[in-house]
């Protein structure tokens, strides 16, 4: 009977025009120029997830010293700490290849990441598959005897890490470096002034194409695009494949490097640079990556504890950046052997903690209408018609002063971690003065930070 009703249903439909039949029988059709393009809305999974952990994993992490770029600083630009850091390690005559071998990953064990990445509070999480030294972290048919399958770790990098993050609900992206500091075709093409495009139909496509088709990634972060323009990488031909054609056309994500002059312009959420802080609400979805070491990217076997980001630090980047409405992608970079340093996953667990109770005001959070107040470390994000009011300094005497809000009769104040209602009153020169819980801070759970969730204000 249910096949009849669903049968029957389904007839009238048949009659309607198709111009009444809607968007949803007959999805767009991306083309492959950037008008067309960058009109594809974001699926809504990304802005939701706010929270995300990058993984710089691959050669580099055998000499473990100065950042990824080891191979451009020493065989790039000669420079003479890179070389003498060879000389003084490794036996006459290494080259970056002999590397590899020592790549072992042999104590990763990707139920385990995932288990961490987890309990850090991330909903999304973006591996170098494969960075500007060209090796890939899978058996790429066209990175011959220079992935991980065939040298180094023997196993399927890419693959192990997103079978055990979808095992436990959490999105997967996939970095990606469009050139390679040192391919011949690469640097055929470039010597013609990127008017001949070997590298880009023998390797860098069909390396993109088959990630796509074989892992099915929520994100694609490029990078590696700035000597050459879009038209080079084919860039928009490839999009437009991904968002009309894909297997993951409906779910996929990327940023904004693919090409001179794409960053910050063109592409799916722009990260515009490195670190990139706006200083104000931008108009477009962004995120900002950054590095729990503040020095590299990649592991590095030196690194010392001023260098790294505290957690307060980690904390302040993480609200300010979703309170100007932008993701939190945070790095950390694993060992040769596939050892998260001890001091990252302390950072991460610490992380995952000061969300378990403030999270409400950061996931599927929007930006206010003030994002700031002025002068003060107290930031603002919201949720229908719900205000947060994460605040770092405990207030002398125990009364926060927020000017922002108006107040109504119907208001409400609470503390996220603390189950009675707070005090409120109207502040003398307007605004809301917040009376917080009596008790000391260091008994309140966290003293990172702490968030006022403010009901029925405007």
């Amino acid at each position: 009977a249910a096949g009849w009703l669903g049968a029957r249903s389904a007839v009238p439909s048949l009659l309607l025009p198709l111009s009444l039949l809607g968007a949803a029988a007959f999805p767009p059709r991306y083309s492959p120029d950037w008008a067309s393009l960058d009109s594809r809305p974001l699926p809504g999974w990304y802005d939701a997830a706010k929270v995300g952990i990058f993984v710089h994993w691959g050669v580099f992490a055998v000499p473990a010293w100065g950042s990824e770029w080891f191979w451009w600083h020493w065989q790039g630009e000669h420079r003479p700490d890179f070389e003498l850091f060879v000389r003084s390690r490794f036996p006459p005559g290494t080259s970056y290849a002999d590397f590899a071998p020592r790549f072992t990953a042999r104590d990763f064990q990707p139920r385990e990441w995932a288990k961490l990445f987890q309990e850090a509070g991330a909903r999304y999480v973006v591996l170098t598959s494969k960075h500007h030294e060209g090796f890939t972290n899978w058996g790429s048919p066209v990175s011959w005897n220079w992935n991980s399958m065939d040298t180094g770790p023997h196993r399927d990098l890419v693959g192990e890490l997103g079978a055990a993050l979808r095992e436990r609900g959490i999105h997967y992206g996939l970095y990606h470096s469009l050139f390679e500091w040192f391919h011949p075709l690469y640097l055929a093409d470039k010597k013609t002034g990127f008017k001949s495009q070997y590298f880009v139909s023998e390797k860098t496509l069909p390396e993109l194409y088959e990630l796509v088709i074989r892992y099915k990634p929520d994100i694609i972060w490029s990078d590696g695009e700035w000597e050459a323009p879009d038209t080079y990488w084919n860039s928009t031909s490839f999009l437009a494949w991904l968002y009309n054609d894909s297997p993951v056309k409906d779910t996929v994500v990327v940023n904004d490097r693919w090409g001179i002059n794409c960053s910050c312009h063109h592409g799916g959420f722009y990260n515009c640079q490195d670190k990139y802080k706006p200083g104000t609400l931008p108009t477009h979805k962004w995120e900002m990556c950054s590095s729990i070491d503040r020095r590299s990217w990649g592991y590095r076997s030196n690194m010392q504890i001023s260098e790294l980001m505290d957690t307060p630090s980690i904390i302040q980047e993480l609200v300010s950046t979703v309170s100007y409405g932008g993701n939190y992608l945070l790095n950390i970079g694993p060992t040769k052997e596939g050892v998260i340093a001890p001091i990252f996953q302390e950072r991460l667990l610490a992380l995952g903690k000061w969300l378990k109770i403030n999270g409400e005001a950061i996931y599927e959070s929007k930006p206010w209408r003030v994002q700031k107040e002025n002068g003060t470390k107290t930031w603002y994000t919201s949720k229908g018609a719900v205000v947060y009011a994460i605040f770092f300094t405990w207030p002398a005497y125990g009364v926060l002063i927020l000017p922002s809000p108006h107040l109504t009769s119907r208001m409400q104040v609470t503390m996220l971690g603390f189950s009675e209602s707070l005090k409120w009153e109207m502040a003398p020169g307007g605004g809301l003065e917040v009376t917080l819980p009596s008790t000391v801070p260091s008994v309140l759970p966290l003293q990172y930070a702490w968030t006022l969730k403010l009901v029925g204000v405007e």
